[in-house]
């Protein structure tokens, strides 16, 4: 995933959590903040009590590949993603299958958008 899709800064998450409004499923938490740009932002955040650095890179890595895999449908604006204990049993399918959910749930997934990826 491209530095430009990333949410890295503290002040950043900060700004997200305060201002934002947030959704959950029972895998997911979402924060989320109306901003005007040109693609969506997205910070990661997969606790501790997942697992060791293995298990929680994985479940990183799952989450950045749903969301590059859907960027076209994806609106534009900065979200945070916080990762919920029983994501680290979960396969490709289903870890896509819980963030469309939480994103169709929060209003960032455009369905009728289409899917050609030109990056």
């Amino acid at each position: 995933m491209r530095k430009s899709y990333r949410i890295k800064r503290e002040k950043d998450f900060s700004t997200i959590f305060k201002q934002g409004q947030n959704v959950a499923n029972r895998k997911f938490v979402l924060y989320r903040l109306d901003k005007e740009q040109a693609h969506f932002r997205v910070g990661l955040s997969v606790s501790k009590k997942l697992g060791n650095a293995v298990v929680r890179n994985r479940v990183k890595r799952l989450m950045r590949h749903v969301l590059i895999n859907h960027r076209q449908q994806i609106k534009a604006e900065d979200f945070v993603l916080i990762a919920r204990k029983g994501v680290e049993e979960l396969n490709y399918h289903e870890v896509e299958k819980n963030l469309l959910h939480i994103l169709r749930l929060a209003n960032l997934y455009q369905e009728g958008r289409d899917c050609e990826t030109n990056d």
